[in-house]
């Protein structure tokens, strides 16, 4: 079986997309299909890290400063490029023998350009998190929370096969073999670890977080410090680390699950780590960083899966602070949190992803 990934990274879209669309890859690998990539050269693209796992990587031309171009797609200046342009250009990397499955994770794209993509490929799987736009697609995949087919009732065929909701969520094996491995929590918290995705935090709530733990009343707490290969602030978190001590920076590890089963809380964003978290039992403070994120956030709080501290822009060092203060006094919230992810996501959602892939071949 020949797979073609059609995902991007940059400095805006972070580096999610294609993190997850690798994890299926190396899944899809293990069962013997062929798999490369097409994706753009944005500023913070992953081209050298997808060939380092193995992968053949046609890379688009980067685009054009300050191009302009009409689209009714909310994320459309996400692409770079109009989606018709971005066609011809995957076409091309292609080449003229159609794949059997070219898998989209993008969401700048939508049906037409899946329509256009139509003749070198003999059938098409969409990764969607927002169901905001039309899909052309035969399988379709959401692993949000509270998906279902209902929330895209409209935007895909009716005979489009679906899988929704955390059960699938593209995680590496390492963490259900890590889950099954750990000590049970006790509540207590001893070691945070400190998360805001692979890409460059432009903002820095990472530094951010660790400034909450300057106060005396957390002096004891053990720091794991997790940023990317595009983290800009060096100097500044390295210097802040040296000052309080009891603080350890790693820099693009390929995944947390040590890190996370040896945590007692966690501070991170929104987004695909979320279901990571949930499969460790690790109890997370989350700060939204896009607007995409809010809607999740909100209901997974709603019902006690994480604890939602609000917005980029709604949150500061002293609000850290005090939540974690709450959960070092409240330890029984701690447990529930953790008792509650561990029951949505249990780390074998990629098995069942490629099982529907292989069915529908």
């Amino acid at each position: 079986m020949r797979v073609a990934f059609r995902t991007d990274a940059s400095s805006q879209i972070g580096t999610g997309h294609v993190m997850r669309c690798l994890t299926l890859a190396d899944a899809l690998r293990e069962q013997g299909a062929e798999c490369q990539f097409v994706s753009r050269e944005h500023d913070g693209h992953l081209m050298d890290h997808i060939r380092s796992r193995g992968y053949a990587a046609h890379a688009l031309p980067t685009p054009r400063a300050n191009t302009l171009f009409e689209s009714d797609l909310a994320h459309a200046s996400w692409l770079g490029v109009d989606w018709q342009t971005d066609t011809d250009q995957t076409r091309v990397a292609l080449g003229s023998a159609a794949v059997d499955w070219l898998i989209v994770d993008h969401y700048a794209l939508d049906s037409r350009w899946e329509s256009a993509m139509r003749s070198s490929c003999k059938r098409i799987m969409a990764i969607d998190d927002l169901a905001d736009r039309q899909h052309d697609c035969d399988l379709l995949l959401d692993q949000n929370y509270g998906s279902s087919a209902k929330r895209y009732r409209g935007l895909i065929s009716e005979d489009c096969a679906q899988c929704h909701g955390p059960e699938y969520a593209l995680l590496k094996p390492v963490y259900a073999e890590r889950r099954a491995q750990m000590l049970a929590r006790d509540g207590q918290v001893c070691r945070v670890l400190i998360y805001f995705g692979g890409g460059s935090d432009a903002v820095n709530l990472t530094l951010l977080a660790v400034q909450a733990f300057q106060s005396p009343e957390l002096a004891h707490i053990a720091l794991d410090i997790v940023v990317g290969a595009a983290y800009a602030h060096h100097s500044s978190l390295e210097e802040l680390v040296a000052q309080r001590g009891k603080a350890t920076i790693y820099w693009q590890l390929p995944d947390l699950a040590d890190l996370m089963a040896k945590a007692d809380l966690a501070i991170g964003a929104g987004g695909a780590t979320t279901w990571e978290r949930c499969c460790m039992g690790l109890p997370t403070i989350v700060i939204s960083v896009a607007e995409n994120q809010r809607a999740a956030c909100e209901a997974l709080s709603a019902d006690k899966l994480i604890d939602y501290l609000g917005h980029i822009d709604q949150v500061n060092s002293e609000l850290v602070r005090d939540r974690v203060l709450f959960f070092v006094k409240n330890s029984d919230l701690l447990l529930e949190l953790s008792e509650k992810g561990m029951k949505l996501v249990d780390g074998n959602g990629i098995e069942c992803v490629v099982d529907k892939i292989r069915t529908i071949s």
